[in-house]
């Protein structure tokens, strides 16, 4: 049986794998699946509809699962899903979706989220990203993987930041964030390419030439964004044999081609 401590209350339709453990105090309502190897800490409260995965850690004080703070919210049957081996620091808040978008808000795997983050409705947090202390994501913003978000970072509705960005302390995102980029302040400002992120995940001297030439053609060569579009497009031909550096430029052209918000320049 799940190790459950016993000031804590656990509703019986939850569902606990075996080795679950739930520290004192701790609140876990129906529609509640964890899986195995997770802990949940003391004071935490968790509401359903929500699944969360293997081998996460839950500190203390975390609200996941809550009602979205969204005004249209009319207690439709929404959830929360948190894939495996996250860490959740204390304090941090995570709600469900809506169904003005998928119904769900869904966070990946591998995830080192700091105290007090806050995750709204509807929003898709992909894998190994670091969010620090106090970031703040509006509803339905997507964050792909490896992002790393400063403390105190804010991120506006409906914005999207590329993977392998990076945000600086108390940045003000109001518009989406290219992969690979590096930004900050208020208002919003591109300060280079990530290029120290990109080295510790094992990128090549060839692939990070290649960002920077992206990174050149999107914010230094005067180019409008549909210029400096086919000027990356024209860069795929020159990688020869490379498909790493293929998979970047592919992978930067793809998240242009859905920016909504207009590219933080």
């Amino acid at each position: 049986m799940a190790k459950v401590h016993p000031t804590a209350i656990v509703d019986a339709a939850a569902e606990l794998a075996a080795d679950v453990q739930i520290g004192p105090y701790a609140v876990v309502g129906a529609g509640v699946a964890i899986a195995a190897g997770t802990s949940v800490g003391a004071h935490c409260v968790i509401e359903g509809p929500t699944r969360i995965g293997r081998d996460n850690r839950i500190f203390a004080h975390a609200a996941l699962g809550g009602a979205p703070q969204d005004m249209k919210y009319r207690g439709e049957p929404t959830r929360l899903e948190i894939g495996d081996r996250n860490t959740i620091r204390e304090f941090c808040t995570f709600s469900r979706g809506t169904v003005q978008d998928g119904g769900v808000t869904r966070v990946g795997d591998d995830n080192w989220v700091m105290a007090y983050v806050h995750i709204a409705h509807d929003c898709r947090v992909g894998n190994r990203t670091i969010l620090a202390n106090a970031a703040t994501l509006a509803g339905h913003v997507h964050i792909d993987d490896w992002v790393f978000l400063g403390g105190l970072t804010g991120v506006h509705q409906f914005c999207r930041i590329g993977a392998h960005a990076m945000t600086a302390f108390q940045s003000h995102v109001a518009q989406d964030v290219p992969p690979f980029m590096t930004v900050a302040g208020n208002p919003l400002a591109v300060h280079g390419c990530n290029v120290e992120g990109l080295r510790r995940r094992g990128f090549t001297s060839a692939r990070i030439a290649r960002v920077r030439q992206m990174h050149r053609l999107l914010y230094r060569d005067g180019l409008t964004l549909e210029q400096a579009r086919a000027a990356i497009a024209a860069l795929a031909a020159e990688t020869g044999g490379d498909d790493a550096a293929r998979d970047d430029i592919e992978l930067m052209l793809a998240f242009l081609a859905v920016a909504t918000r207009g590219i933080a320049r």
